[in-house]
């Protein structure tokens, strides 16, 4: 068998797209210097048990719980964790009785309205306390008549050497020099006592 001649026809090379340098992808558990949690800011440099601490209405004991249910390191940094994580561990928080977490842990157990166990976080943590607040005064029991007065003592404390605020308390001494039926009406002046 005889080859084909080709006619010289000038070959064009394949020219193909530029190459550019790789673009490195996105990691996902790129570190951050500041992290939400909840609705509080955290560094990043913080470990995950801790932060969860930072946020009103999560103690040591819950913060414990949520990590030991999720499987969570405590020591790791929160700035490490990624942004689903983070989302599952607030859930945890909102959430305890979704996760397995006891019922004694809540810290709104027996709701007035529904009767049903809530552990409240951040700002529902505090509006609930201020209507629990409202709504002693308005019955007028002994406690929100304390909290009506602004007392420190709403739960029987002895009041007379603690608590103090306003005025000042002390001794008031004689002057030197005066007579003692004056150094009683100086104090008498000055609101004190003989």
């Amino acid at each position: 068998m005889a080859e084909e001649i080709k006619p010289n026809v000038p070959v064009k090379p394949v020219v193909s797209a530029p190459v550019s340098k790789p673009v490195p992808a996105v990691q996902a558990n790129e570190f951050k210097e500041l992290v939400r949690l909840v609705d509080k800011d955290v560094k990043g440099t913080v470990s995950i048990y801790m932060a969860m601490t930072h946020v009103r209405g999560c103690d040591f004991m819950m913060a414990n719980a949520v990590c030991h249910v999720l499987g969570l390191n405590k020591e790791e940094r929160c700035g490490d964790m990624t942004t689903e994580q983070i989302d599952k561990i607030e859930d945890a928080m909102k959430h305890p009785d979704k996760y397995g977490i006891p019922v004694w842990m809540f810290n709104h157990r027996k709701d007035l309205e529904t009767g049903a166990d809530k552990h409240l976080v951040s700002a529902d943590l505090k509006l609930q306390n201020e209507m629990d607040v409202r709504f002693l005064r308005k019955i007028r029991v002994y406690r929100g008549i304390r909290h009506a007065k602004g007392s420190k003592k709403v739960r029987g404390q002895h009041t007379r050497s603690t608590g103090r605020k306003g005025g000042q308390v002390g001794v008031i001494r004689k002057k030197k020099g005066a007579p003692e039926g004056q150094a009683k009406k100086l104090a008498a002046d000055k609101g004190g006592k003989k």
